[in-house]
């Protein structure tokens, strides 16, 4: 048996740009200072919770079934929403409007981070990065909405092939504590390989 190539664990760095909460019934956020962890996520947050309920992504479950929450967080990278905006034919797309919590800068391609990748931030908080997050029309008729083209329905709709690996990355609090923004971070990858 062969094995498949082995890509070693590294570190990267980055630092926090924007912080964003949902603090409402709906995914869309608002910039803040700092952002206060729990376990649950971020406390009165749309996505916090230790378990959510199971929707269209989860189609091996009945929809509603209560799951752990893997969706703690959305992190996003100014630069893959603005090569997104670019082949939208639009001028940008803000986090905000795609329930982004917080963007990193200095880590290229950061929504191909590998799952399991260990988010340490400087002020103590450690989150761990679940998956990619995947782009949906839901998300692309938030951004129509903002730029004031709330029917523009194929806009919407071009936003999931214009996001695709640029959406961000799903993770979830390992550590709770206090994010600044300007904090620094360090990314620490695992070692990777493909399973075939």
């Amino acid at each position: 048996m062969n094995l498949p190539e082995i890509v070693p664990s590294r570190k990267l760095s980055a630092v926090v740009e924007g912080l964003f909460v949902a603090n409402g019934d709906d995914f869309v956020t608002a910039p803040v200072g700092e952002l206060e962890l729990a376990y649950e996520g971020i406390p009165g947050d749309f996505h916090a919770g230790l378990t959510r309920k199971s929707g269209s992504r989860e189609p091996w479950y009945p929809r509603g079934t209560e799951m752990r929450n893997e969706r703690q967080l959305t992190l996003l990278s100014r630069d893959e929403l603005a090569e997104a905006a670019a082949e939208m034919e639009i001028e940008a797309i803000e986090p905000e409007w795609i329930g982004g919590n917080i963007t990193l800068s200095g880590i290229p391609m950061l929504s191909m981070l590998p799952a399991a990748t260990l988010l340490f931030f400087e002020g103590g908080v450690t989150l761990k990065v679940d998956f990619q997050n995947g782009p949906c029309k839901i998300a692309g008729a938030s951004i129509a909405r903002n730029i004031g083209r709330p029917d523009d329905v194929g806009l919407a709709l071009s936003f999931v092939p214009a996001a695709k690996r640029r959406r961000g990355l799903l993770a979830w609090v390992e550590k709770p504590g206090t994010i600044a923004v300007g904090e620094k971070v360090q990314a620490r990858l695992p070692e990777q390989w493909i399973y075939s």
